[in-house]
């Protein structure tokens, strides 16, 4: 035997495959999952831990919003955009856990399962287990699909009751990842519905292994997945709220790759020769949402008001001082097809008050303004956000209140109406004005009155939607961001650039336009 077929001479040569021995990967997370079923929640933050283990009948291109399959490897649309049908990939094996174990591969039951319970609320999961699908809601989904079929074990066919020309990037989405029907049929068995939030079973390169609340959530390989065999030991989620904290802990080598930095972080890696700093003009906003149930902003005046007496100027220089931020004027940003280049936005206290004394508030009023608890790169530090605005409104006779919660319990009661006005955000995925425009301001998306829904704004979003022509499409987005300015549900704030550090031994790792996170196939060298 020669020395270079010794076990050990084997052995090495493993390790030196991959670069060194694998290694886990660690993400410094700035904020926890609220649960593990994709469909159930839109936040950032769970995004980017369910999409490790979840995916959908596409994706998106690493570094762009151009499609690609997935767990569908071909797609047709029918020349009205009323029907697509997908062949579904073959070999695709479900998680083997601790809590399931499966006895078959993807299938077209699948999907059945996975979209019927985002479109029947009698579907005898739903039954069991009640759900509010946000995502899914939010698109109006259910009044959208009129059926799925199963064409066969590999083929299934969504059916729509009107057309619409970007539903195939729906799929592609986090909300739709595939959940196993038989995973599905064992929790109702056991009578624990409940469970798929917080023992998820996907399809993904990474699997669940265990989530310690607001601390850490530890994914391992998938040694079953359908595509490469990933080269760590284990995906780490460190949650860490405090920016400062994450970047310490990067620079320490805790963590391979961070959350977003604060514009403000950004010069502290500055020279690190262990750092690479990845920076893209994201498909992002930062805004203000009013809640158009509670008075007095509930007055189109009033709202208007608020708006221009916000001194957007000093608020950049203060949050944005490296200036690679925009202020936001419309619901979407410049780069997205469609954006109406004639808005502009407007700072006048003097005309604010005269609205406010037209809206009957001459004296102006007291209202409660929520500070967004978690940081974002277009919204750095929500608190002295709140603090400036607080500062211009008292310039128009309005006493401001700041509130904050706890991240999950921020959106929970900001859903439930409890506000006056709540800081926000949107990162698109797709590309296209509607990916900003329907889940955020549609009536599908303001079931308890809280948010915008504007008949002469739906119609024109919705005929944009079964609209194929481009010019017109983007006439009617022009259009429908006019009567967006005129009744002000939000209060718009920035566009960002985004940079997210990463340590250099880190290979594989491509940053997205949405500034999510994707691991497969990253890996440290």
């Amino acid at each position: 035997m020669t020395p270079t077929s010794s076990p050990l001479a084997l052995a090495l040569g493993l390790l030196l495959s991959f670069g060194v021995a694998a290694k886990p990967l660690v993400y410094c997370a700035d904020a926890s999952p609220e649960g593990f079923d994709p469909g159930l929640w839109d936040s950032a933050s769970t995004n980017n831990v369910n999409s490790q283990m979840f995916q959908g009948l596409l994706g998106f291109k690493r570094g762009g919003t151009e499609l690609e399959p997935q767990l569908a490897t071909a797609w047709t649309i029918a020349p009205d955009a009323k029907t697509f049908t997908f062949t579904l990939r073959r070999g695709v094996n479900f998680h083997k856990t601790p809590y399931f174990t499966p006895t078959r591969q993807f299938n077209a039951d699948d999907v059945l399962f996975t979209f019927g319970r985002f479109i029947d609320p009698k579907h005898p999961f739903n039954q069991a287990f009640p759900a509010n699908f946000v995502y899914p809601q939010n698109l109006g989904l259910a009044k959208l699909i009129e059926g799925i079929d199963r064409v066969d074990d590999y083929t299934v066919r969504f059916r729509l009751k009107q057309p619409n020309v970007i539903f195939q990037t729906y799929l592609a989405m986090a909300f739709a990842g595939m959940h196993s029907a038989e995973y599905g049929a064992q929790l109702l068995k056991d009578g624990r519905a409940n469970q798929i939030n917080n023992q998820p079973v996907g399809t993904g390169p990474y699997k669940f292994k265990s989530y310690a609340k607001d601390d850490v959530v530890r994914m391992e390989p998938n040694p079953d997945y359908w595509g490469e065999k990933q080269k760590t030991t284990a995906l780490v989620f460190s949650i860490s709220r405090e920016p400062n904290v994450r970047v310490q802990k990067l620079l320490a080598g805790e963590c391979q790759v961070t959350a977003p930095l604060r514009d403000v972080d950004v010069s502290s890696l500055d020279g690190k020769p262990d750092v690479q700093l990845l920076k893209i003009q994201a498909l992002n906003i930062s805004y203000l949402s009013f809640n158009l149930k509670k008075p007095p902003v509930d007055k189109r005046e009033v709202r208007e008001a608020l708006d221009i007496a916000v001194d957007r100027d000093a608020i950049f220089k203060a949050l944005f001082p490296r200036g690679d931020a925009m202020q936001a004027v419309s619901a979407f940003p410049p780069a997205i097809p469609g954006y109406n280049k004639k808005l502009k936005n407007e700072y006048s206290p003097e005309r604010a008050k005269q609205l406010l004394a037209k809206a009957g508030f001459p004296n102006g009023f007291e209202i409660d303004l929520w500070a967004l608890p978690v940081t974002r790169p277009t919204n750095p530090n929500g608190q002295l956000m709140a603090q400036l605005i607080q500062q211009d409104w008292a310039k128009i006779g309005v006493r401001a209140h700041i509130k904050t919660y706890e991240w999950g319990e921020y959106l929970k009661r900001a859903n439930q109406g409890e506000h006056h006005v709540y800081m926000s955000g949107w990162s698109g995925d797709n590309g296209d004005a509607d990916d900003f425009l329907t889940p955020n301001l549609s009536c599908a998306a303001n079931q308890s009155g809280v948010k915008f829904c504007n008949p002469e704004f739906e119609k024109l979003i919705n005929d944009a939607r079964a609209t194929p022509d481009p010019k017109k499409r983007i006439a009617m987005y022009e259009q429908a961001q006019e009567i967006f300015k005129r009744e002000r549900p939000w209060i718009t704030m920035a566009h960002s650039t985004v940079y997210i550090p990463v340590r250099k031994d880190v290979q594989g790792f491509i940053m997205a336009p949405n500034g999510s996170v994707d691991f497969e196939n990253v890996y440290r060298k």
